[in-house]
């Protein structure tokens, strides 16, 4: 886009920069903003000049857009072409501009719906899950069985070496003294705590182990371990009795009131899942029925961001620096992919919106930032600022606004199938 503001209207600015300059100036001799012009002129060229392109490159870019309906996305690369006194201002500004596409049919969108609900052997499960977490051992006598706990001394080798010598950081791996492990399948090193069933505190027993393929240490990889293990001690975990106490250890007044409340968890959780699933297969529909090209720089910027979030979950799982390196391509594809998915769903969404004349109060925003400082246990005003610092108002007022979208979708949906309940 080319933009021209003819000589006149650049000498008007100089002039006007030129007075707003010796308002402000403060030099010897003078009070503020009593220099004279000349000596401004001559004291402050340079930042006059660069004022006056700044603010005419800014209000005629703005303009051009306005005149021309232009809808861009990011920042422009402006070329100066000419400038200065007595002259015409040009320039040439290059933009990436907002995907031109028509909205497909996006009332009566078909989505099938999932009828499961809540049963008593959920709540069951939910139950015993809280009173595993109130779970207590107590020594056993007996020898150890699957589901006990055993405390062992082990140490461990493979080719007749500590494994430390292959892999130096799996000191933890290699010995322990009074380790507490569960017997059940997965616990540990696969296929270890089943080789003690059995066993009773004071036996010894040599339990091998291969290290799977995907194993925490890499350098142990397909590898063989040998283990001499000592069961110090058996321990058998002891489930607490449902009864009034269980239910104040949870803030209930009473067992009828835990289940209950159990019960609305696992409905709150499962209308959830549900209204994710509906909403997944609107934008599947909506992403299927349109076509257009995406702006690359915002498509490269979101592909950053996810990478950026995949690696730090990985991280987080605890996958080695070296293993997140080797899959740095498929992890870059992925994102690449998910990214473009990603920005075809902002755009498709915010046509409907404008279509529809949906809007964000202030109110709504504010409402949505005081939940999220709740929820991290925040002070509001300084989630406000460093939501300012990254650009999260936006991102909020984006969330917003989708999930209203997201709502008009739903309400209009048509269902063709009643998926029965599992």
């Amino acid at each position: 886009m080319r933009v021209e503001v003819d000589a006149q209207a650049v000498d008007s600015a100089f002039e006007q920069m030129t007075k707003e300059f010796q308002r402000e100036a403060r030099l010897p001799g003078f009070r503020p903003g009593k220099a004279t012009r000349d000596l401004v002129l001559r004291t402050y060229a340079k930042g006059i000049e660069e004022e006056t392109k700044r603010k005419l490159i800014s209000d005629s870019y703005d303009k051009a857009l306005k005149e021309q309906k232009i809808e861009v996305i990011g920042r422009p690369d402006i070329e100066e072409i000419q400038f200065g006194r007595g002259q015409a201002l040009q320039f040439a500004a290059t933009v990436e501009t907002a995907p031109e596409f028509d909205l497909p049919e996006y009332k009566g969108l078909p989505i099938k719906h999932d009828a499961t609900t809540v049963t008593e052997a959920d709540v069951e499960r939910a139950f015993n899950v809280l009173r595993e977490q109130r779970v207590t051992y107590k020594d056993a006598s007996r020898p150890a069985k699957e589901g006990d706990i055993v405390v062992a001394n082990y140490r461990g080798t493979t080719d007749g070496k500590p494994l430390t010598d292959i892999a130096p950081t799996a000191r933890g791996l290699t010995q322990q003294n009074n380790f507490w492990m569960q017997i059940k399948p997965g616990s540990f090193i696969p296929g270890f705590t089943e080789q003690l069933i059995g066993a009773s505190a004071g036996e010894k027993r040599a339990v091998t182990v291969d290290f799977p393929a995907d194993f925490v240490a890499p350098a142990l990889s397909g590898k063989k371990g040998v283990y001499e293990v000592e069961v110090v001690q058996v321990k058998e975990h002891v489930l607490p009795e449902v009864n009034e106490e269980l239910a104040k250890a949870y803030g209930a007044e009473s067992i009828e009131k835990l289940r209950a409340g159990v019960r609305e968890d696992l409905e709150r959780e499962l209308k959830f899942k549900q209204k994710r699933e509906v909403r997944n297969q609107l934008l599947r529909g909506l992403l299927e029925r349109v076509h257009f090209e995406l702006p690359e720089s915002i498509v490269a910027q979101e592909t950053k961001t996810v990478v950026y979030d995949l690696v730090r979950e990985n991280q987080q799982r605890g996958v080695p620096k070296e293993k997140i390196e080797e899959q740095k391509d498929e992890i870059y594809t992925f994102a690449n992919r998910n990214a473009k998915e990603r920005v075809k769903i902002s755009f498709l969404l915010g046509k409907i919106a404008d279509k529809e004349n949906l809007k964000v109060t202030q109110q709504e925003i504010m409402q949505r930032i005081l939940f999220i400082a709740q929820q991290n246990n925040i002070k509001p005003e300084k989630l406000v600022k460093q939501l300012q610092d990254r650009n999260g108002i936006a991102e909020i007022h984006e969330q917003i606004l989708s999930s209203k979208v997201l709502d008009l979708l739903e309400l209009n949906a048509r269902l063709i199938e009643e998926v029965p309940a599992r």
